[in-house]
């Protein structure tokens, strides 16, 4: 990467964090910390790598993603609000009772696959769609962005096995 890709990443990561805080703040609960942790990977992951359509949760040509992590949504938001999937006023709405925007990710937002509530869950829900891929003869790839808590529940290591034994390496 050159000078300008890094400056242009950090400054979404930047923006991330700061949405994230402002978000919790409104919201008097939340995880800042954690989502502020996630911003880098977020910025690169979504204003780099992640193939999607901003116009179109329903998109089928594009890259998935799984938000196992599920209590660092703030910064998810922040991401499709950065991207233009969403309006960054709806930001303003989360956790509150008539938003979509959940304090942990559900499928009544348009854009979540899965709900995630339960630690290690994501990864065995990401295997289960790059085996979809696969079986499409697709070129997506599926991302899941996993918490370090997760990785000491059982679940985890059971999707890596699968994930290892299935050679999904997209």
């Amino acid at each position: 990467m050159n000078k300008e890709e890094v400056a242009f990443l950090e400054y979404y990561a930047n923006q991330l964090r700061i949405h994230s805080i402002e978000m919790t703040t409104a919201a008097g609960t939340g995880h800042p910390t954690s989502c502020a942790s996630a911003a880098e990977i977020m910025a690169c992951l979504f204003f780099r790598e992640l193939r999607f359509d901003p116009s179109n949760p329903k998109a089928h040509d594009v890259d998935e993603f799984i938000l196992s992590k599920g209590h660092i949504a703030p910064i998810w938001y922040a991401a499709l609000a950065e991207a233009g999937a969403i309006d960054k006023k709806e930001l303003k709405n989360l956790r509150k009772f008539s938003s979509v925007l959940e304090g942990h990710p559900m499928p009544r937002f348009e854009w979540t696959k899965a709900a995630t509530g339960s630690l290690g869950q994501g990864l065995s829900i990401s295997c289960g769609i790059a085996i979809a891929q696969r079986l499409d003869h697709s070129d997506k790839r599926t991302y899941c962005l996993m918490g370090d808590g997760e990785v000491a529940e059982g679940s985890v290591w059971e999707a890596a096995g699968f994930a290892s034994s299935k050679k999904l390496n997209h």
